[in-house]
């Protein structure tokens, strides 16, 4: 199998790419159109752990609120031309001194390429 074949990581960058741009812009209905439509699709968040396409669609349409945030540092590995992984370590004026970590699986499906799980979370900045 091969590791970032540089077409897959383009797409899989450009998908993940305008997710961020969604949570940015808090268009909810694009950002669960980035999620496969399926029960055993899941996101586990600071405070939630969502098990199903609909609990995550259910949790963003009554509580989703964007906030601002920078990106620090954006990943994309692609395994093959069908599963990739994608992270981002992100930081919010309104959390200082802390560190968000999203981290994605993506799988490619015949609507495109859609996330299957997903992880949100904060920790301590480190020390510098």
């Amino acid at each position: 199998m091969q590791v970032n074949i540089p077409e897959i990581v383009a797409e899989v960058t450009d998908a993940h790419d305008r997710y961020n741009k969604a949570i940015d812009d808090g268009d909810v209905t694009a950002l669960n159109d980035f999620f496969k439509h399926a029960p055993q699709t899941l996101r586990l968040g600071p405070g939630e752990n969502l098990f199903g396409y609909d609990a995550i669609a259910g949790f963003r349409s009554t509580k989703w609120a964007p906030a601002e945030r920078r990106t620090l540092r954006a990943d994309v590995t692609t395994y093959g031309r069908d599963f990739a992984v994608a992270s981002i370590l992100f930081d919010r004026p309104t959390s200082p001194g802390k560190i968000g970590r999203q981290m994605q699986t993506w799988a490619r499906f015949p609507e495109g390429w859609r996330i299957v799980a997903a992880h949100v979370s904060m920790i301590d900045a480190p020390k510098v």
